[in-house]
């Protein structure tokens, strides 16, 4: 069974189950879906818990031993597993197969891992865990969705804002979702419940963005000049090398002229994207911007990503970052 983070909370009022696997790169989502659990488990009488770490040289043996044990104080126990890696190994995989095809109703068994890549979701041993088990994915949350999941996080502590506001808000705490809930709590502490306004947001909340280079071209293929411009300074603040920003910028640019050029000779979208090896998280992305833009407009955006690159090298005169502004603003919505 496969659960989000915020389909948790339902899920264990209906009951626990005895095997709960929890992945993903939101390191706060992560941590709030295993403080669930484990309190759930705790007012079902889960009452001994034991805390493995597979990091290496840990005897897998150990899993199996310690869900097999009989306890002096509890007839229930919790066995928390962690893989930091998210790569058990070879004997790994074997013991959590095997673990999961015999599930103990009176051991509650939480594994934690980190983000796992396409090929680890596939693997036997993920199968597995995700055949007998519950996992939850604490994937990050979308630009797009995060104003939504801060106006939730406002609403717990029974004040709200408006959409702007939320937005403004969003923009200061992307990328960096700890740092979001933190600001949030701080709302929380220095306003009393209802209405908060732009004013006392704006005043109160740093901006504890992290920027990254994809998140730069996600808003270049979204065509969202303002975001785009926003995640710019910050990546030019931060100090990061021009050179990586214009490898990423190329590298879409370079995949939308493939689509568009498939796409001329009559095949379809949806093939071409497959004959280029689009992943399958920025399809969306890819296919909204090759819908809205024409091959005439990439050829004319690889060539000023072309003089970009003689830039850097020093071999033509110009302003780096703003010459990156305008080759992203080539990708606004019109």
């Amino acid at each position: 069974m496969q659960l989000t983070s915020e389909a948790l909370s339902r899920h264990l009022a209906s009951g626990l189950k005895p095997l709960y696997v929890i992945h993903g790169d939101a390191l706060l989502l992560a941590i709030e879906a295993a403080d669930s659990i484990r309190e759930a488990a705790r007012a079902a009488g889960y009452v001994e818990r034991s805390v493995l770490i597979a990091e290496q040289h840990f005897k897998w043996s150990e899993l199996k031993n310690q869900a097999q044990s009989l306890s002096l104080f509890s007839e229930r126990r919790l066995i928390d597993l962690r893989i930091p890696s998210g790569k058990p190994g070879v004997e790994g995989a074997s013991a959590l197969q095997d673990y999961a095809a015999h599930l103990n109703d009176d051991v509650l068994t939480l594994i934690t891992l980190p983000k796992l890549d396409w090929s680890a979701q596939k693997s036997q041993w993920f199968s597995a865990l995700e055949k007998h088990g519950t996992v939850i994915s604490a994937d990050d949350i979308p630009r797009d969705r995060l104003p939504d999941w801060l106006a939730v996080r406002l609403q717990r502590q029974e004040q709200f804002t408006d959409k702007p506001t939320l937005e403004f808000l969003a923009s200061r705490c992307e990328g960096n979702l700890l740092a979001a809930f933190q600001e949030i709590q701080k709302l929380g502490l220095l306003f009393p419940s209802g209405e908060i306004s732009y004013e006392q947001v704006q005043k109160s909340v740093m901006d504890v963005a992290r920027y990254d280079i994809f998140k730069l071209t996600e808003a270049m293929l979204a065509g969202n000049a303002a975001r785009y411009a926003h995640v710019l300074d910050g990546l030019r603040a931060e100090g990061t090398a021009s050179v990586l920003i214009l490898w990423a910028i190329s590298e879409e640019i370079r995949t939308l002229g493939k689509l568009l050029q498939t796409t001329l000779s009559g095949a379809s979208l949806r093939d071409a994207m497959r004959d280029v090896r689009v992943r399958r998280e920025k399809q969306g992305l890819i296919e909204n911007a090759a819908r809205r833009l024409k091959f005439p407009q990439i050829e004319r955006a690889i060539g000023h990503a072309a003089r970009i690159d003689k830039t850097i090298k020093g071999l033509r005169n110009g302003d780096i970052w703003d010459e990156f502004l305008q080759l992203g603003l080539r990708f606004a919505r019109s």
